[in-house]
């Protein structure tokens, strides 16, 4: 119980201490992914403010590669929200798919050599004790964004499996507040993957 005591402990040492519009960031980013869940469209707007209030908090903090990241995550988001209303069969509303082998066979290799890319030059130019880690949670969260925009059940795989990984990852590098918010972005993330899946199953019957 020792362990758990101090975590709660650091997280409400944590959430006093936090900046007002990191905490603001935090709430816009639980509610997206809850939106993102129900498919509801208001995900990408509330994405939209998430990652813009990030990108000025990590450029004040001189992560200036966050706060780049954070950008391509804003221009995702940007699409997505066009996407979901009119990226169906003749602009319709986007309906949820899985994703073809075809689709596969580009972010699979994409998602490696982004992530072994990214790696080399955080080895290489950057003091991080995990670059090779970092750089392929990093391609795979972009990959998994990605494939929200086209709305493939199989984003929310990927978002399970990197965040298993960031939450104890997060504790381990002393970010309490970050690790629990990610652990409500896994437990969205499978709320996500029944709730699509029930979707698509109701298009098939529908189809039927």
């Amino acid at each position: 119980m020792a362990p758990l005591a101090g975590l709660v402990q650091s997280f409400a040492e944590a959430l006093r201490a936090a900046d007002p519009l990191e905490l603001t960031a935090v709430v816009f980013g639980l509610v997206s992914v809850y939106l993102s869940a129900r498919e509801h469209i208001v995900s990408w707007p509330t994405a939209i403010v998430n990652v813009a209030i990030f990108a000025v908090l990590f450029w004040r903090a001189k992560l200036y590669a966050d706060a780049a990241l954070q950008l391509v995550y804003l221009a995702l988001s940007v699409y997505g929200w066009y996407e979901w209303l009119f990226g169906g069969a003749q602009h319709s509303r986007l309906q949820v798919s899985r994703a073809s082998r075809r689709q596969w066979l580009i972010v699979l290799p994409l998602f490696l050599f982004g992530g072994l890319l990214l790696g080399a030059l955080l080895d290489r130019y950057t003091d991080s004790p995990v670059p090779y880690f970092d750089a392929l949670l990093t391609s795979a969260s972009l990959v998994a964004q990605w494939m929200m925009t086209r709305k493939l059940l199989e984003n929310w795989l990927i978002w399970i499996a990197a965040d298993l990984v960031y939450v104890p990852l997060f504790i381990q590098r002393g970010l309490p507040l970050t690790a629990v918010q990610y652990a409500v972005f896994l437990l969205l993330a499978a709320l996500g993957w029944h709730g699509w899946r029930q979707s698509l199953r109701g298009q098939a019957g529908v189809s039927a």
